[in-house]
């Protein structure tokens, strides 16, 4: 990989270049179905789910964090995780984000995201795709792969979960953000 951000995964790249690639095309389109509305928009809910597109995009940042910051690498995560009282308010992500506004919310997504590729070129250049998570979870370790492949799981439900959300809005439907 040369430090491009791979907008879809190769037709018949290396595994690694298909597991970015398959990331990025999922970051991509959540950004695209949680772009553009203001707080309103961000904190509407497709009933029954009590889901946000404002709580989704506070959520899949922490995530990022989790899964780069935290177990592969088993550094401290940032703000605001670090300040968060884990155990008294487990779900704080999804509850905080109606607190926040569209520009917060994405801004820490983005952020996320940024600190989680570089996190993953760290890993690659010293240890490539089988190394395992610095931090173990139920006394396990994962490889970065399976981190790959977890997130992308992740990102896709979510997403689909966007999607709804986001056709109820204003109707925006579709598969894969515009180029």
């Amino acid at each position: 990989m040369d430090n491009e951000i791979l907008l879809e995964p190769p037709i018949a790249g290396s595994e690694i270049d298909t597991l970015i690639g398959a990331l990025e095309r999922n970051r991509r389109t959540f950004a695209w179905k949680c772009g553009g509305l203001d707080a309103d928009g961000l904190a509407a809910k497709h009933p029954p789910s009590t889901l946000t597109l404002g709580g989704l995009l506070k959520h899949l940042a922490l995530v990022e964090d989790e899964y780069f910051t935290g177990r592969l690498h088993d550094r401290e995560l940032p703000p605001p995780w670090d300040t968060v009282d884990w155990d008294a308010t487990p779900d704080w992500e999804w509850q905080s984000a109606a607190d926040d506004s569209p520009e917060q919310l994405m801004t820490l997504w983005q952020d996320a995201v940024e600190r989680s590729r570089k996190a993953v070129e760290e890993a690659l250049a010293t240890g490539g795709i089988d190394q395992l998570a610095q931090r173990s979870r139920n006394g396990r370790s994962a490889s970065l792969r399976y981190i790959l492949v977890d997130l992308i799981e992740e990102y896709a439900r979510h997403t689909g979960h966007a999607d709804l959300i986001r056709e109820s809005i204003d109707g925006l439907v579709g598969e894969g953000a515009p180029s």
